[in-house]
């Protein structure tokens, strides 16, 4: 299996002796980038840049230096405006919030495709193993949502657990039913709270946890520090099966593998504790579809809150809509604002390291010279 050089360092000049690479010249790359649109919400903040009219901020930079930058929306069909440049694109950036799913045959097609770059993290849209065996690097701006996604997942452990949803549908409703909350309202102190899968954002949630008095559980291939087990007070249990019968709240925070890929069906979920409350930023793949909204409809889930679903965008008869006791959103918390501006910044770094012929830091890759990082193997 031959590696696609990710070279592009040498330059060509333009017969002024600048050095300044035009759009047809050898050196000159095609970047293919694809973005959620923002509408009428693109000028109402200038650092919005993760939306298709920005494209990152990086426009000017990529044609000052002679590259062909193509921005778009639409990427579904056969007549999607992606579709038109697939087979000449030399780096393709999406993103897992409006992600393109890049399957073997869309890799068949690239025959140039040299780098695949999520804005974000979790390249789980990608066919790692085509992406593999054609020899094509995947990058990812690993750490750029951690803290975003930490504090959306506080936020909606506290919206599950005080019932908060029903409140606010009574106000917009004009009704007012105190009791229709009440009766399955409660504390976050002393509940047992789960975490599965104490990378980055998993950590950063035990340390926003700690003040809130819980009973910190956590499961994952690795412990995190002694230092951190100390001053969080989290207890390690390597037994997936031992550690959710004991939660009240459960997080979900594993990349999605082949091994992660439905590990929570029917019979894994009727192991959680009755009036369980779920929270899954990670990816909607973990779960069984259908036997999430029969135990949601079944009150054995008391409460399903995330934004990720599975496919995306999730289409309008998409059960996890309809089922009761969800506190479902778009996939938004790791494109914050903050969060846009980190891996915007992360793609700009990444794409001068490629012109340049260098090493992406080493975290960021996900397939290296046809191999796949450690998590996704």
């Amino acid at each position: 299996m031959a590696t696609r050089t990710l070279s592009a360092a040498a330059a060509t000049v333009d017969g002024t002796g600048s050095g300044t690479l035009h759009a047809n010249s050898p050196d000159s790359k095609k970047i293919v980038g694809v973005f959620y649109k923002a509408n009428q919400y693109a000028s109402l903040n200038p650092e919005f840049v993760g939306c298709a009219e920005a494209a990152l901020g990086i426009r000017d930079w990529l044609e000052s230096k002679g590259h062909q930058y193509i921005v778009t929306d639409d990427k579904e069909g056969p007549n999607c405006e992606l579709e038109k440049h697939i087979h000449d694109m030399h780096v393709l950036i999406t993103t897992p919030f409006h992600p393109v799913y890049v399957t073997a045959e869309k890799i068949k097609k690239a025959k140039n495709l040299q780098l695949l770059l999520t804005a974000g993290v979790g390249s789980d849209h990608v066919d790692l193993k085509a992406a593999a065996d054609a020899g094509i690097t995947v990058v990812e701006i690993s750490g750029s949502n951690a803290v975003s996604v930490a504090e959306d997942e506080l936020m909606r452990i506290l919206i599950l657990v005080r019932n908060f949803l029903p409140g606010y549908r009574q106000v917009i409703d004009g009704d007012w039913n105190v009791a229709g909350i009440a009766h399955r309202a409660y504390d976050l102190e002393g509940k047992t709270v789960g975490i599965i899968g104490a990378g980055r954002i998993g950590k950063l949630l035990l340390q926003r946890l700690k003040p809130f008095n819980c009973n910190l559980l956590y499961h994952d291939r690795l412990t995190i520090s002694p230092e951190l087990e100390k001053e969080t007070g989290a207890k390690f249990e390597e037994d997936l099966d031992v550690i959710l019968p004991k939660c009240d709240v459960v997080v979900i925070n594993t990349p999605l593998t082949e091994k992660t890929r439905g590990m929570f069906d029917k019979e894994r979920i009727g192991k959680l504790k009755k009036g369980v409350l779920i929270v899954n930023n990670a990816r909607a793949a973990i779960m069984d579809t259908q036997a999430v909204v029969d135990a949601c409809s079944s009150g054995h889930i008391a409460g399903y809150s995330g934004d990720v679903w599975n496919p995306q965008p999730a289409p309008r008869d998409h059960p996890w809509r309809y089922m009761p006791n969800h506190a479902m959103t778009p996939h938004v918390s790791g494109t914050t604002i903050n969060s846009q501006l980190r891996y915007a910044d992360g793609v700009k770094d990444t794409l001068d390291k490629y012109f340049k012929g260098e090493e992406f830091p080493a975290q960021n890759y996900i397939v290296k010279e046809g191999k796949l990082a450690s998590q996704y193997q």
